[in-house]
């Protein structure tokens, strides 16, 4: 765990304090986009938890979706199991809402809660990946886990 990040150690100790001994990998190469950090961890693509920001129009609030790397988000499909309209995130408004920059937003540790929904795709794998604080840091999870560390809502994404 040496040269982690703030951000990273964040993520970790919100790990350990949550009772899950997960820890933190930093990886050599940048885990950016799910191809990337399922290159760089040798698993498949779905297994890569990629987390996405959008912000709720009705309240300018940021909402999570969590969705297997392979998995192309269905916005109007969100939208409906809202009841909302979901706009755009840009970087300025991701790192203001979680803490985060894109590329390394965790599904945990964000700096209020932030509303989330997980795809329900996810629960077919016994291990996923989640990006852990920053583009080269991932963590080994089991979808149970993504469930109960962020209370998120399962759902279909696509």
């Amino acid at each position: 765990m040496q040269n982690l990040t703030a951000s990273v150690l964040q993520v970790q100790e919100k790990l350990l304090n949550l009772g899950h001994p997960n820890e933190v990998v930093t990886l050599t190469d940048s885990a950016r986009t799910a191809q990337e950090a399922a290159d760089a961890l040798g698993c498949e693509v779905a297994q890569i938890a990629k987390s996405i920001i959008f912000k709720l129009k009705s309240t300018n609030h940021p909402l999570l979706v969590v969705a297997s790397g392979i998995n192309r988000i269905d916005e109007k499909l969100i939208a409906q199991t809202l009841n909302d309209k979901l706009g755009k995130a840009d970087a300025d408004f991701v790192r203001e809402s979680t803490g985060f920059v894109i590329g390394g937003v965790p599904p945990l540790g964000h700096k209020k809660p932030v509303l989330t929904l997980i795809d329900e795709d996810l629960f077919q794998y016994e291990t996923i990946w989640a990006a852990a604080g920053h583009p080269k840091a991932v963590f080994q999870l089991t979808p149970d886990e993504l469930g109960k560390m962020t209370k998120g809502q399962v759902v279909s994404v696509k």
